[in-house]
């Protein structure tokens, strides 16, 4: 009669990650079973509100502040990183100047001053003619979009700076051995490269911009998320649940871009690593004397199953 074989029970793999995993689900799962019995966050008021027609509106406004100051903060960005880059010294003092004040100084300041700069300026005296600024200054939209675009300027002056910095001067060398001016070889080989290094840090600046845009009621203008929802809160004196209302506004559009902006860094990323076959391998092998250590295998797919 042959004996059963003895099964030895394996233990348990990093138990500690576990133990960790169990405590922070049990956290929150004491947290929002408390938030959903606790009365004083108002969720009658906060499913009441969460699909009204003037948040959703207000959330068109957030974007059009967001997308025109990140048009302004690009553009602008590019241009002090060029001026950064340039031999001439008065053109990088004027960078210099620029990024030093308005990364100097805090965003809500500078929304703040942008909001006062009517009653400082009524109009410019060109002395042949005199242009009025009330129209101009009296917009409140304007000055939103205008105080974010020069402030975001000043942060992606350095991305776009150390992006182009990060292409090898001998890549910049074959362009031009090949017979490129400058357009072409910042359009086909400069910018290629320096998108991967640019790329992940804009998105996260414009997720950043568009919860900044928040700070706009300092100018004021209300029209966006959270002046919408502080006037609302206001009338019904219960700021909590629209506080939960304007935050999950936030957080739903911040996610969904959040999703492109994955997508966009897998399309640049395209190229920057070596996918070999193994007979490309092997062929590499024999030539070489060696398996590279940076090269990744794809296992090979017989084309006639």
């Amino acid at each position: 009669m042959s004996t059963p074989e003895r099964i030895e029970a394996k233990p348990l793999r990093h138990p500690w990650r576990w133990t960790f995993a169990v405590i922070i689900l049990a956290l929150a799962a004491w947290f929002l079973i408390g938030a959903a019995r606790n009365e004083a966050y108002g969720w009658d008021t906060y499913f009441a509100y969460l699909l009204d027609t003037r948040i959703a509106i207000a959330s068109l406004h957030t974007l059009a502040i967001t997308f025109l100051a990140m048009i302004i903060g690009v553009l602008g960005g590019g241009i002090l990183a060029v001026l950064r880059m340039s031999p001439n010294p008065v053109l990088r003092a004027v960078s210099w100047v620029f990024l030093w004040v308005f990364r100097g100084t805090p965003i809500y300041v500078q929304l703040v001053f942008w909001g006062l700069l009517g009653a400082l300026y009524q109009s410019i005296n060109l002395g042949f003619a005199e242009i009025s600024l009330e129209g101009v200054l009296s917009s409140a939209f304007f000055l939103a979009v205008v105080g974010l675009g020069l402030n975001e300027a000043a942060y992606m002056a350095e991305i776009v700076r150390s992006g182009i910095s990060s292409v090898p001067e001998g890549q910049k060398e074959a362009s031009k051995a090949l017979g490129f001016g400058w357009w072409m070889t910042m359009r086909r080989t400069v910018m290629p490269q320096a998108m991967r290094i640019i790329i992940p840090p804009t998105g996260n600046e414009f997720i950043s911009l568009l919860k900044t845009s928040s700070l706009v009621v300092a100018i004021p203008y209300t029209h966006e998320i959270f002046g919408r929802a502080t006037d609302i809160s206001a009338a019904l004196f219960e700021p909590i649940p629209l506080l939960l209302v304007a935050a999950t506004w936030y957080l739903v559009i911040t996610s969904i871009f959040m999703v492109g902006q994955h997508y966009l860094e897998k399309y640049f990323e395209k190229g920057a690593t070596r996918e070999l076959t193994s007979r490309q391998l092997a062929a590499l092998a024999d030539a070489e004397g060696t398996i590279p250590r940076n090269v990744s295998v794809i296992p090979e797919v017989n084309r006639n199953e």
